[in-house]
């Protein structure tokens, strides 16, 4: 059945879906850079001859025509050929070129309109609106630019917002998406090779440079370390074209290749290094490295862990209290993660595996200053907790502005803050090198759109981990909020995200989900939730004391006298309505008597018994926690 639908494919079918990496392969090696050069070449649209079984373009001021068809033995069943010429050549270049770009003019696809959902669109319009929605931002946004090496157009260059101020480093490298790199947040996590800031630089550059060194690519002269951008961030190796012999013998087996094996990749950096070429590691890729080198040491500890956590010494020494099985597992957890959701239910004790993470970072990866940001009403609780399950130092940021600043940069173990601080502090919380950051309830950061998620995703740290006792399944987006702080490309870019997971109706209303399956195999390795129920063999039994309290003789006079009511009703033969709204009355009168005179009577001083005993308990609870 596949064949026969395939057979009934037209040309147009086939060549409204071709992509660029198709393209290039079916001109062989060099297909992209003919590509590239054949789309200097202008062809009016007007003159190419499209129907269902052939493309036929006449190349301007040249003799040569290009015909495009359908042949079963074809890569992708389309072959082509040229009048002019026998192999590859810039001429087939510029028409691939010009189907690329041009689908939308030939035919070949309808511009989608602007009010038509993401979930709806296909992959290809999908890109294309969110790669427009970036060239309108460029064009529009007032932006500086300040190159590192001013006259040349292959440079570094830095790239500041007129909107919020902040600065980014931009590459140009060339003119196709995924060969320039920015360290703005987008294009660390939007997959699309681009964003605003290289479409600005590239706009730029384009009216600045003349023709000679738009069309000079870049020629790299140094050997680099970075971190490739595309569908996944990828480790790489930049090289230059050419290379001394036993240089080249080193880096030839990594040479435009993703790169694994993070041992092999540091040692041809020192073999490179001792002969003589200085390897530049760019700070994306460091960090990369660093954690993958931590997660690779960390590994079979924590699996040593989690096999059999009842048993494991840990439960007893890494805290100042026995943890309890499931509670080691989740430290172990997290710390294998690095950056890690933990959704326990409420009860669970969240906090105290959030001082074992930090704890047990603190022994295995050195870590020494960990940010906690709560909610205001529990920051003393942290404060207490930490005190109670172990010796680390403190800090709850409290004061006026300068005095907070001072707070975040003191060398405190622990610096507990609230998520309004973090709004109001964000300067001087950004200047401390934090190497753990916990959120206390994370759904606070929700709205994925929203300035508080917006700045608190923008906070920095090797380690993170965030704590939510209430259940994230239930709306993706807030899902996908919390997860894109612990990892901004596990869910890819939003828009991606919700044309995969979101069913919605023509106006963009959410019906439902799809393909949750596939999200839950992603989120397995970052995101753990155990239930009350599913841990209840390993939680401590229920102990339940009866207090009995004798009321005061307020509450007793009070008491009786509403009782000699109640006696009175009930020793009637029969009972009218008004008889059953006294009783009723008289007995809640009772009840109310029992907890406080005040309740029944409005008069003070209020008789109370009960709030005397609530008192002596809570002060011997108190006691309890300080001893």
């Amino acid at each position: 059945m596949t064949t026969k639908i395939a057979d009934a494919l037209t040309l147009k079918d086939r060549v409204s879906r071709l992509t660029f990496v198709e393209a290039a392969k079916l001109l062989g090696e060099d297909g992209a850079r003919l590509i590239r050069q054949g789309g200097k070449i202008e062809i009016d649209p007007g003159s190419v001859a499209l129907d269902d079984n052939r493309l036929v373009v006449a190349i301007p001021q040249t003799s040569a025509t290009v015909t495009i068809s359908l042949s079963k033995g074809a890569r992708k069943r389309l072959s082509w050929s040229c009048s002019s010429c026998s192999t590859p050549c810039t001429h087939v270049g510029a028409v691939f070129s010009m189907v690329l770009e041009d689908k939308t003019v030939l035919g070949l696809a309808v511009e989608p309109s602007e009010n038509t959902p993401l979930e709806h669109l296909t992959e290809a319009q999908l890109i294309s609106r969110m790669l427009a929605e970036r060239e309108k931002r460029a064009s529009e946004e007032k932006m500086s630019l300040k190159a590192a090496t001013p006259g040349t157009l292959w440079s570094d260059y830095l790239m500041t917002s007129a909107e919020s101020g902040k600065t980014y480093r931009v590459a140009l490298r060339g003119w196709e998406r995924g060969e320039s790199y920015c360290s703005c947040p987008d294009f660390r996590k939007n997959t699309l090779g681009t964003c605003k800031h290289i479409l600005f630089a590239l706009a730029k550059a384009h009216k600045t440079f003349p023709a000679s060194a738009r069309d000079t690519p870049h020629q790299r002269s140094t050997i680099s370390v970075h971190l490739h951008y595309g569908k996944d961030a990828e480790l790489r190796m930049l090289l230059p074209r050419q290379l001394p012999g036993p240089v080249e013998k080193i880096v030839a087996p990594i040479r435009n290749r993703r790169i694994e094996d993070i041992h092999d990749l540091l040692g041809r950096v020192r073999q490179v290094e001792k002969a003589g070429w200085p390897v530049n590691i760019y700070p994306d890729a460091e960090e990369c490295i660093n954690q993958q080198l931590f997660l690779d040491r960390i590994r079979s500890h924590v699996e040593e862990i989690r096999r059999n956590p009842a048993r494991h010494p840990l439960r007893k020494s890494l805290l100042k209290t026995e943890l309890l099985p499931y509670q080691l597992e989740g430290v172990a957890f997290v710390v294998g993660a690095g950056r890690a959701i933990l959704a326990d239910e409420m009860g669970l004790g969240k906090t105290i595996q959030g001082i074992g993470v930090a704890e047990l970072l603190r022994r295995e990866a050195g870590i020494k200053k960990v940010l906690v940001v709560c909610p205001a009403s529990v920051k003393s609780q942290w404060r207490m907790e930490i005190a109670k399950f172990s010796d680390a130092t403190c800090d709850l940021v409290v004061g006026t502005a300068n005095e907070r600043a001072r707070q975040y940069a003191n060398p405190t173990f622990f610096t507990v803050c609230n998520y309004e601080q973090v709004l109001r502090d964000i300067m001087a919380i950004e200047r401390a090198k934090w190497d753990l950051i916990i959120l206390d309830e994370g759904q606070r950061i929700k709205n994925w759109e929203a300035k508080t998620s917006r700045i608190i995703k923008s906070l920095r740290s090797p380690f993170a981990l965030v704590m939510s006792g209430t259940p994230l399944e239930n709306r993706l987006d807030e899902l996908f909020s919390v997860a894109e702080f612990i990892d901004d490309r596990r869910l890819g870019p939003a828009f991606h995200f919700f044309h995969r997971h979101r069913v919605v109706d023509e106006r963009g209303k959410v019906l439902g989900y799809k393909n949750l399956d596939d999200l839950r195999r992603r989120l397995a390795p970052i995101l753990l939730r155990r239930t009350r129920q599913g841990v209840m063999g390993q939680l401590p039994p229920r102990t339940t004391e009866i207090v009995r309290i004798t009321p005061t003789g307020e509450q007793q006079d009070l008491h009786g006298e509403h009782m000699r009511v109640v006696s009175s009703v009930v020793r009637k033969k029969f009972l009218t309505e008004m008889d059953l709204l006294r009783l009723q009355k008289a007995l809640l009168m009772c009840r109310m008597t029992a907890d406080s005179t005040f309740l029944v009577t409005k008069e003070e001083p209020g008789y109370s018994s009960k709030l005397e005993k609530l008192a002596e308990l809570l002060g011997g609870i108190a006691q309890l926690g300080n001893d």
